[in-house]
Order: structure tokens, then sequence, then C-alpha cells
């Protein structure tokens, strides 16, 4: 059991950290007897029996001082190398004078951590605030430069190593499905879903000049092959017959999805209202944001995808700013596909930091907006579904992979050899860390003239080749909201039980169980020899979920 030291403002923090590193904890007491003390502000050793105390902070505290540790401040923004994974520190950083090497300031070489023995106690001071950085990337969220970082799960990583490294084994409930290596989320934005509509405006002339002169520069640059060139230019000359309804309408074919992806389920976000931009963060939204459809022109489209299994969501025009609207929109949505609660993404992203809890106040269950549009990673710093901080029922579903940010030029601009290259270490987090793997291809991109239906091929196929559970995003929150729903408790012998609560909604049965992993006690001293982070050992089961208590056979140390 972890007994947290932390102050009054950070105890929601320290609360949903915990719901993402799910491990038995509690706020310390005084009376307390604790396997490790996690420590964010003044350790007071004196009044806690513990065998291990991992203190955070990276100001000098009274511990420092009667122990002769010299912390040196380095300010913000700096990054750390936990073993060879760079970690970014978003607040205050403090360096120590005594040298271990697993954990270092990466421009000064200086250690970050510090590691003492205090008759029975093992003492580890970190130089940063763990909930401190928590806090900024559930909230504000890493710039686009250090996407590609899942800092969030490597701090749940270092904790939990420097726990089994200093000798003590450790239960988990890990964000991994049983019987699975991560979840992928397969996500549709419809800002186009029909051709026709977009007679002579802005974006019929950008489609035209990319499917002709744009897609024959592509082919001399080697971005397109020939064949890719003649469907555009026959899609560009078709254009004419889809006015007159004389010829299929090229983007409506958007259920083309269902074939691509060969029965596994996927999400489709869809505009309520047509021809409404709605506000944006600095105002009036640009008019080319508002969509020449609603939901109502596409209905039989969306009863075959909910027939076939898939998901149909909002993707929101004012609901991320207005709580009143978005129950209209989310309304507008419940009309057409029957469903009484309903996921959200906002179209081009918008959002600010009041956004959640509007969400939140609006009845939607879950969001699915944390993510770049310029950029492909974590915003979050995560792949798991988490709860923003103000919010008391809403669940986030970050967004990771989205094709117009790896392809468009003014963002990554990458060809399909660099895609693959640039998305497969973040495939590789996926089965290291868990969680999600929530990716976004828009309605038209497997039409002319973009054509990207082979790489998204080949990501689903990466997926499945990493042994990931494809499911919807309201069946990916669902999973997480009944992982969430565990409690751990510690009865009168000093063994932990495991509670489990019926959470899930009926409309989600069948879901895969949850995994009891049980991680076996390591050695401190291999730490600074280590490259790479250890490959910690565990046992693990599946958790039988019969809502009633699972002893575990573990008890206290100390």
């Amino acid at each position: 059991m972890i007994g947290v030291v932390a102050s009054p403002k950070q105890q929601a923090v320290v609360c949903e950290f915990f719901e993402l590193f799910k491990t038995p904890w509690e706020f310390c007491r005084r009376d307390g007897v604790y396997d490790i003390l996690l420590c964010a502000s003044e350790p007071s050793l004196q009044l806690v029996r513990t065998k291990i105390a991992i203190a955070f902070g990276a100001r000098e505290t009274t511990f420092d001082r009667e122990h002769g540790l010299s912390v040196h401040s380095h300010g913000e923004q700096r990054s750390v190398s936990f073993c060879g994974s760079r970690i970014p520190i978003y607040g205050e950083l403090g360096t120590f004078g005594k040298a271990h090497r697993f954990l270092i300031e990466e421009s000064s070489q200086r250690s970050v951590a510090c590691v003492n023995h205090i008759e029975d106690t093992v003492i580890i001071r970190i130089g940063y605030d763990l909930f401190h950085e928590i806090e900024h990337l559930l909230s504000i969220g890493q710039p686009a430069q250090n996407a590609r970082l899942p800092a969030l799960d490597l701090h749940i990583d270092l904790l939990r190593t420097l726990i089994v490294s200093a000798g003590l084994p450790l239960l988990e409930i890990p964000p991994v499905p049983a019987g699975y290596s991560f979840i992928a989320c397969l996500t549709h934005d419809l800002d186009h879903a029909l051709m026709r509509p977009h007679r002579f405006d802005a974006t019929a002339a950008g489609f035209l000049y990319r499917a002709t002169v744009g897609s024959l520069i592509n082919l001399v640059r080697g971005r397109i092959d020939i064949s890719k060139l003649c469907k555009n230019w026959a899609a560009a000359v078709k254009l004419p017959l889809i006015y007159a309804g004389l010829a299929a309408d090229i983007w409506a074919d958007f259920d083309r999805y269902l074939a691509l992806e060969e029965g596994r389920p996927s999400t489709f976000f869809v505009v309520p209202f047509a021809n409404r931009p709605g506000r944006s963060p600095k105002g009036q939204a640009p008019a080319k944001r508002a969509t020449r459809y609603d939901v109502s022109f596409i209905k039989p489209k969306i009863n075959r995808l909910i027939a076939a299994g898939c998901e149909v969501g909002l993707h929101g025009i004012n609901a991320w700013c207005d709580s009143l609207e978005g129950r209209k929109e989310a309304g507008r949505i419940s009309e057409v596909t029957g469903a009484p609660e309903i996921g959200v993404r906002m179209h081009w992203l918008y959002g600010n930091q009041r956004s959640a809890t509007v969400l939140e106040e609006a009845g939607f269950t879950y969001d699915s907006t944390v993510g770049y549009n310029e950029a492909v990673g974590y915003r979050a710093g995560t792949g798991q579904v988490f709860k923003p901080i103000n919010c008391t029922r809403l669940l986030e579903l970050p967004m990771h992979v989205m094709d117009t940010a790896l392809f468009l030029p003014g963002y990554l601009h990458l060809r399909r050899s660099e895609a693959s290259d640039y998305l497969t270490p973040m495939l590789d987090n996926s089965v290291r860390h868990g969680g999600t793997l929530t990716i976004n291809w828009h309605d038209r991109s497997i039409a002319p003239e973009r054509l990207w239906g082979d790489f998204y091929s080949w990501l689903v196929t990466e997926c499945s080749g990493r042994n990931a559970f494809f499911c919807t995003a309201s069946q990916a929150t669902s999973w997480f909201r009944r992982r969430r729903s565990v409690a751990f408790q510690r009865n009168a012998n000093g063994e932990v039980a495991i509670q489990l609560e019926s959470v899930l909604p009926v409309q989600n049965p069948g879901l895969p169980p949850m995994r009891l992993r049980s991680y076996m006690a390591g050695n401190l001293r291999e730490l600074d020899e280590l490259v790479t982070p250890p490959q910690l050992r565990y046992m693990e089961q599946d958790l039988a979920e019969d809502n009633q208590f699972i002893n575990v056979k573990m008890k206290s140390v100390v």
C-alpha cells in the first residue's frame, strides 16, 4: 500500500494519477503503516512507518538540509533522461550533487535522483514535482515539439520501476485488456460527407487544383504513382457529372471504411447542422469551417454503419463553449441514431481549459478532442483514457494519429515510407505502455484527391499484428470506466482486497476483462547500470468481474 503526502490543492490530481497508475494507495494517515511513502510535500518520516520513501520536489527541503543534500535549481522547461527514455519536465527541476545515473538532466548531465539508506528505510529523492507535471499534462498538455513523448506514461514507468527496484513487490491493474496488448480506436471525422453541395466554392476549387496540377507535381516528386494520378484526373473530369446527378458522388463513399476495416468496429463523428461555422476561441469562426451537409443528409449511410456495429458521435460546432448548444447538437445526432448518450469530438479540435466541464454539463459521456491539428502524438502525454481534473463523469479519449497532420503541406507533410517510420515508435509505445491508440482518418481521405486508404489499411494491419483490441470510442471509454471503478482495500490481516463494481452500460457488453499484474521485487543497485528501462518481472491473472471482493495474498512488509 502506498501512502501519499500531498498538499490539499493537489488532491484531485493525485486521485486522477492513481486512476492511471492503478495500484493500492491512500492519502497518508498518521497512524498508517505503509510499504511506500510518496511525498509530494515536505516528508514527515517520523510520523509514518515505511520501508521506502520517495520524495518529489525541485526545491530544497528540511530533509535535504538535515542529510547534507545540495539541490541545484534549473528552472522550468527541461528534460530528463530515465534509463535512455526522454521525459520533458514542464515545472521546476532540481539536481543533486550525489550521482545516480538512472535519472539525469539532459543538458547539464547532473543527477535528478538521489538514493539514501536511513536505518531500515530507503529514501529516494527526485528533483521535480510529480503531481505538478501530471496536472500540466492533463490540463494544458504538451507543445507539438514534444508530441511523440508519452510523458505521463513515462512518469508512471519511473515510479513503478523505483518501487519494484527498491525491493518491494507491486500490484497493478494495467491499462491493457486481458488477451490483448492495447486498445485501437478507429475514428472518422465527417467534414465533407458529400461533394455535390460544394458547387463553385473554395473547397471544390481546392479539390480541382490538387486533383490535377497538384497530382502532377506530386507524381514528378515521387509522392504518388501513376495509378493515383489517373484516379485523381478521372475524378476531376467527372466533377460536372457529379453536380448534374449523373455520376456517383466520390465523397459519399465513406461507408467503404466498413470493407477496409474488415469487421473491426469504428466511430464516425458527424456534424449536426449545415452551414454553421460556429464560434472559435478568438470569436466568430471562419466561414470555411461550416460544412455543406448535416446529419439528415446521410441518414441511410448512418443506419448502415450502426447496423454493422459502428458508433456515431457528434462532430461538435459550439458544444466546446456553450453547454446549451451542446445539448442541441447532441439531440440532433440522437434523433437520427436513436442513441440516448453520445460522445463528441469538436470540429477543428476547438476547445479551451473550460471545455471539458462545458461538455460534461451538456451531458456527453466522453470527449475525444484532445490532440493536435499539426502534429501526431500525445498531447496529454498518455495513451490512457483519463478524467479531466475538474470533471466528475466525462472521460477524455485522447486522439493520437490524424491523417491530415501526417500528409498535408504545412503540417508534417510526410511521404508514405516516412509516415510508417514515424508511426512505428508510437505503435511500439502502445505495446509497452498499453492504453489506447486513437486514429482519426477523415471521410474523404480514402477518396480522390487524397487516396490515403492504402496507408490506413497498413496502419490497421500493424495494430492487428501487435495484438490490438479494436473497439468503438464508447466501448474504449466504457472499459476504462470499468477499470476506474476498481477499489483497493486492506483488510485486518494486512491483505489487499479488490472490489469490482458493476458500471458497464448495457449497450457495451462483451468487453474483455481486466488483468491483475503482480510485479516481483527487484534490485535498486541495478538501476544505474541500465541503458534502457528494466524489464520488470511479473505474473498475471484475469480479473473475474463478479462484483465480489478478491483477496490478494500480498501483505505489508513493514
